[in-house]
């Protein structure tokens, strides 16, 4: 084997340098094109960012990815968070909670990586003032699909669609600017909260006291009504009122009283405020819709977190979320971007696409550009530091995922046979793991896996998407063949492991037929899978891109469709999902491979109401728990 990735003279691409813990990159004749950037770790026992998934820790000791995300927004650009308010982008954390979609309708989220990059900046605007600052390739949810900011040259099904002037764009618009805390607005506050009738909730009875500076007054104590109660006593009032008497139920907030100069004083605050209400028997309803509900909890700031006045509503569009225009600042910024459960968020009121590949495009089976395939890290010491936090008395021996981000069995593992060494150290540990695969390589380690099996819980899943060689040979080139596959699972079960197998990504128009599925199941059973989960594609950005360039140039009658079904993301149409369904359920059926991996199997990466199957997860191992900030320090 010759390695010559650290002569004089390698380009700068090859050698990455300023990579973490880099010990040398390397090119291998084996392995045309692709560069092995060997790093020494300093953990590999990673803890998953959120999310419903059947577990919470991982090992990946492959990077496969160097890709550079492009897709990104100004930091200071406000992020709408799951309790209801917001933060700027370039202060989320990681496993933060925000809104994403899913459907059409706002869902909770969690943030999953947060990075920054440097690129030229251009100001978008809206009709209804609504400003974004963001790259040239950030995408924005429109009533016609994603849009780019500027146009470009950009591997979709047909040229890159972007922003022009009249595209109406998905969301609230403009989030208002939360209050300022001055002398009145606290004041207000009291007002609102004394008087509405000083409720338990512990972060009322917090902000309350915060602001009286200790005891809280009696109703009686208070003093006499402002003469000429400015904004931010309003601000201040409302909020304190909302804390007291507010509900948000069914997306409808609602402010009551019985008191008749509170009721009279609230409504002299929202007509002062310009907030869109309506005068009911119950109280005082909030109008307008999302956009207006949204607007009145940021203007006020209620203590109390309202994330319930967002939730399952749908994502609602405006005639006044035109762009007016799209302006280039003519400098180069600090953009900021996020990875979400989702792969979206909704930024200063706009969906907002985010890079989903940079950390999960393995998800769907599919290469996610040339930097996948040609830039892989490897963490050569990624045993003796896995044994190593293995031992520490933090460690609780939860369910150790693998496979679920990179492929821990690609070609690159018969080289550097990382792996026989991690399962040992796990089983030695006593933790219960599980690999996902679809590389053949670990044919090698199944007399391994069985032993082990004996003294700790081991999951094992195979991906099988299709049957058709040529087919296969171009949407997943130097994977195994799907016999090679099937292969793997029949010795894998003649092994006496358990095996399940992921049917995915299923591909609308070329491989849900119900022949090829129902020929596909047959194989897959007389393998002796344990069960089988069905998949339909998902398109997040990486992977869209990489396959739109081949659909266009080897299926370019299907381009139109694809448009059609991923019109609203990286989801397929939900009329394809149930259609889907119904046509796989009886095959299952049919072959016996009905099985269900059980209430804690729920939560597939890139689908979170997917079903593990049986065999791919340990059996009798529990669902993930809550971590405490003593053991994450174990990372």
């Amino acid at each position: 084997m010759r390695w010559d990735g650290q002569k004089d003279g390698a380009d700068r691409q090859q050698a990455l340098p300023g990579l973490p813990g880099l010990v040398r990159s390397v090119r291998t004749p084996d392995f045309a094109d692709v560069v092995f950037h060997e790093v020494r770790a300093k953990s590999v026992l990673n803890k998953v960012p959120g999310g419903r998934l059947p577990f919470s820790w991982t090992v990946n000791p492959y990077r496969g990815c160097t890709h550079g995300c492009t897709y990104c927004l100004s930091g200071d650009t406000p992020v709408l968070l799951a309790d209801g308010r917001t933060k700027p982008i370039a202060e989320l954390a990681l496993g933060e909670e925000v809104f994403g979609t899913r459907q059409g309708r706002f869902v909770t989220t969690r943030v999953q990586a947060h990075w920054t990059t440097v690129k030229p900046a251009y100001r978008v605007t809206l009709e209804d003032g609504t400003q974004v600052v963001a790259s040239g390739d950030h995408r924005f949810l429109s009533d016609d699909g994603w849009k780019h900011v500027t146009p470009g040259r950009c591997a979709d099904f047909e040229e890159r669609p972007f922003l022009t002037k009249g595209t109406r764009l998905l969301g609230t618009g403009r989030f208002a600017t939360p209050p300022a805390r001055t002398a009145e607005y606290r004041r207000g506050y009291l007002w609102g909260v004394v008087r509405g009738g000083l409720p338990a909730d512990p972060d009322v009875l917090a902000r309350a006291q915060e602001y009286a500076g200790g005891r809280v007054p009696r109703d009686g104590e208070l003093v006499e009504w402002p003469t000429t109660p400015d904004d931010e006593w309003s601000k201040g009032f409302l909020a304190g009122l909302f804390d007291a008497r507010g509900t948000a139920t069914g997306g409808e907030l609602v402010l009551s009283s019985s008191d008749s100069a509170v009721f009279e004083a609230a409504v002299v605050s929202l007509m002062r405020l310009k907030i869109s209400h309506v005068i009911e028997v119950r109280g005082v309803r909030i109008t307008g819709g999302l956009a207006e509900r949204l607007r009145f909890l940021h203007l006020v700031g209620p203590a109390v977190a309202r994330g319930n006045a967002v939730e399952g509503m749908p994502v609602p569009t405006s005639p006044r979320l035109g762009v007016v225009s799209v302006e280039a600042l003519g400098v180069n910024r600090t953009l900021y971007d996020i990875s979400t459960g989702t792969g979206d968020f909704v930024a200063n009121g706009l969906v907002s696409h985010n890079c989903f590949a940079r950390n999960t495009h393995t998800y769907l089976d599919l290469d996610a550009g040339h930097d996948f395939d040609s830039q892989v890290v490897v963490k050569v010491n990624a045993v003796e530091v896995l044994t190593a936090q293995l031992k520490s008395k933090r460690w609780r021996r939860e369910h150790v995922a693998m496979g679920t981000n990179t492929d821990p069995y690609q070609r690159a593992e018969g080289r550097y046979a990382l792996m026989p060494g991690i399962v040992k150290a796990l089983a030695d540990s006593g933790t219960p793991f599980s690999i996902l695969t679809k590389g053949t390589v670990l044919s090698r380690d199944i007399p391994l896996l069985a032993r082990v099996s004996e003294s700790v819980p081991v999951g094992l899943g195979v991906s099988i998407a299709l049957l058709d060689r040529e087919l296969q040979s171009g949407l997943e080139p130097g994977t195994p063949s799907p016999q090679a596959r099937l292969e793997l699972v029949r010795r894998v079960r003649d092994a006496g492991l358990p095996c399940g197998v992921f049917v995915a990504p299923v591909l609308p128009g070329l491989t849900d037929s119900e022949e090829q599925l129902d020929g596909l199941l047959a194989q897959i059973a007389a393998a002796g899978a344990s069960g089988v989960t069905v998949l339909p594609l998902h398109l997040r950005p990486g992977a869209r891109e990489w396959f739109a360039r081949w659909l266009v140039a080897s299926r370019p009658d299907l381009a139109a469709t694809y448009r059609r079904l991923y019109a609203r993301g990286s989801y397929v149409d939900a009329r394809y999902r149930k259609w889907l369904a119904d046509r796989i359920q009886p095959l299952l059926r049919r072959h016996g491979l009905d099985v269900k991996g059980g209430r804690d199997a729920v939560g597939v990466p890139g689908d979170d109401d997917g079903v593990w199957p049986e065999g791919s997860l340990p059996a009798d191992v529990p669902g993930p728990r809550a971590v405490d900030q003593e053991q994450l320090t174990l990372l």
